[in-house]
């Protein structure tokens, strides 16, 4: 199963609030592997402006830490899945407790159109 998880980060890691992030990290998994990281900057942020450049940017998922519902609704109605409450990590550290299911989170927040999108929702 392919996947491209975003990650808003603050000074390389994982950033507490996704709407002041200096940076996203795009993690590109097949078959649960990390094929490819790619940091991009994002546009200047205004309300709505994250959700809907990281959706172009081809994410099926992102793991942040705390994040507003706009945005949560923004990328449930793109199909992304939404996880919140990930502890500061690099994005290698947090993708692979991510796939692994060893991921803390407080919420989840996942998209499924019928399908399940393969994460215990601890």
């Amino acid at each position: 199963m392919e996947k491209r998880i975003a990650i808003p980060l603050e000074n390389g890691v994982l950033s507490a609030h996704f709407g002041h992030c200096q940076a996203f990290a795009y993690v590109d998994v097949n078959n649960n592997t990390i094929t490819n990281i790619t940091v991009m900057s994002p546009p200047e942020h205004q309300p709505g402006t994250y959700p809907l450049w990281v959706a172009g940017k081809g994410a099926t998922d992102v793991i942040a830490g705390g994040m507003g519902s706009m945005a949560i609704n923004l990328f449930n109605e793109a199909g992304i899945n939404v996880f919140v409450g990930a502890p500061v990590d690099n994005p290698t550290n947090l993708v692979n407790n991510f796939l692994a299911g060893k991921l803390t989170l407080n919420a989840n927040y996942c998209d499924h159109h019928g399908d399940d999108c393969g994460h215990d929702h601890q």
